[in-house]
């Protein structure tokens, strides 16, 4: 949600004026799974099937609206491309994810 408002706030600044820009910058936050010494700089694909695994573990053990779970869940779409998590996506649907939880 916060993602498709941030887009209807660029296009607002595009048709702005400068401070309407700078300001829009401002508030701009860019962030990313945090490091984890599990996985090194090189295969990610690991490090995102894991993130996806612990998301859906924790949604389990505590619920679908959960707290706890956000942050498993920014990590595991900032890792993952989303053509992978459609895919991990469809096979929950069809039972034949091979992830534990």
């Amino acid at each position: 949600l916060s993602a498709q408002r941030g887009l209807a706030e660029v296009r607002a600044a595009r048709t702005g004026s400068p401070a309407a820009m700078e300001e829009m910058a401002e508030n701009i936050t860019v962030s990313t799974a945090p490091a984890d010494s599990r996985f090194p700089t090189t295969n990610q694909a690991k490090h995102c099937f894991t993130r996806y695994n612990e998301y859906y573990k924790c949604i389990g053990e505590k619920g679908e609206d959960a707290e706890a779970c956000v942050k498993y869940a920014k990590a595991f779409r900032s890792i993952c491309p989303t053509d992978w998590v459609n895919k991990f996506e469809e096979q929950r649907e069809e039972g034949t994810w091979p992830g534990k939880y």
